[in-house]
């Protein structure tokens, strides 16, 4: 276990910012975490997360309103979680047909299931209601209009007047 104190380091090419370190809770080296996603795989004992140079594997999990309550195995000393406290997390990409990420739909052209071209995804704004496409031509599509999401095409069901220009 390190006890690097928090950097700047890069992560490892490939990884997903998926969230920030809270304050410590305890004495024993527990932390608040907010996720960006509370996907199960992304918060279950076992996985593993890159956080300020150092990958650490969960111990235990558990959600505490809109922020989890974690673990890291081996950690065990506040003083050590104190020093990760506003650092960024960092993971591998989870693989789950039945959810459409952030990074999957950034650099995809929109089309409709005709091939219509509408733009190309350059962000996600996250919604309450639910996340928003923005696309590169200004235009804001909401993600429940998804069909597909394939090899750089998001394809979507658009209501009429969507990409009417007022």
């Amino acid at each position: 276990m390190s006890t690097s104190s928090t950097t700047d380091q890069q992560p490892p090419t490939g990884l997903l910012h998926v969230g920030r370190i809270g304050r410590p809770h305890g004495v024993r080296g527990a932390m608040y975490v907010d996720f960006f996603s509370s996907h199960p795989q992304r918060t279950s004992p076992k996985s593993k997360l890159w956080v300020a140079g150092t990958w650490y594997e969960i111990a235990t999990a558990k959600p505490q309103g809109e922020r989890w309550l974690l673990s890291f195995a081996g950690m065990d000393d506040r003083n050590i979680a104190e020093r990760l406290t506003n650092s960024d997390v960092y993971g591998e990409a989870i693989d789950d047909p039945s959810v459409v990420w952030v990074h999957q739909l950034v650099g995809s052209v929109v089309t409709d299931a005709s091939g219509t071209q509408f733009g190309t995804c350059v962000g996600v704004i996250d919604n309450p209601a639910h996340p928003i496409m923005e696309l590169d031509n200004g235009f804001l599509v909401p993600t429940p209009f998804i069909v597909s999401n394939e090899n750089g095409r998001i394809v979507i069901d658009a209501p009429e007047g969507l990409f009417d220009a007022d």
